[in-house]
């Protein structure tokens, strides 16, 4: 990340923020999957993993302010997996990490781009979690009317 805002076009005008999905699958894909005794132990492992996201993802946030531009927050797309259970699975875990980036989005003020709307459609994936041809155009002109709006 530091990378990316150090090789920052000095002509930018904006910032668009989407990061998460890879955290998400990495560290929620393997807890999908593990094996519980209790439900409750479910939401524990949950909330682990959702301070962690949280707690990077504000830092990310706040090193993007420190540019001065204005800044766009986006959710985590819902992805397009064959397994249904896993799709069910997978939707409930973004929403979990969904609500750490409105939640900060409102406490900064920042506006966001909900990608699960976005990308609503099997036709908007190339495989399970990146967007195809068509799903990249609709977060394009999702981000233009967003930063045009807040332009005004």
């Amino acid at each position: 990340m530091e990378k990316q805002l150090a090789d920052l076009p000095a002509d930018a005008t904006h910032l668009v923020l989407s990061v998460g999905g890879n955290d998400l699958l990495g560290c929620a894909g393997e807890m999908l999957r593990k094996p519980v005794t209790l439900s409750s132990e479910v939401f524990l492992l949950l909330a682990r993993v959702i301070g962690v996201f949280e707690s990077m993802y504000r830092r990310v946030v706040e090193a993007c302010l420190k540019r001065g531009l204005p800044l766009v927050l986006c959710t985590i797309y819902n992805g397009n997996f064959a397994d249904p259970e896993f799709q069910t699975m997978a939707r409930v875990a973004v929403a979990a990490f969904n609500d750490a980036i409105l939640r900060l989005s409102r406490e900064k003020g920042l506006p966001a781009i909900d990608l699960r709307l976005v990308c609503a459609l099997a036709e908007d994936y190339a495989n399970p979690i990146e967007p195809s041809v068509i799903g990249g155009e609709k977060i394009a002109r999702t981000i233009w009317r967003t930063i045009s709006s807040e332009s005004k």
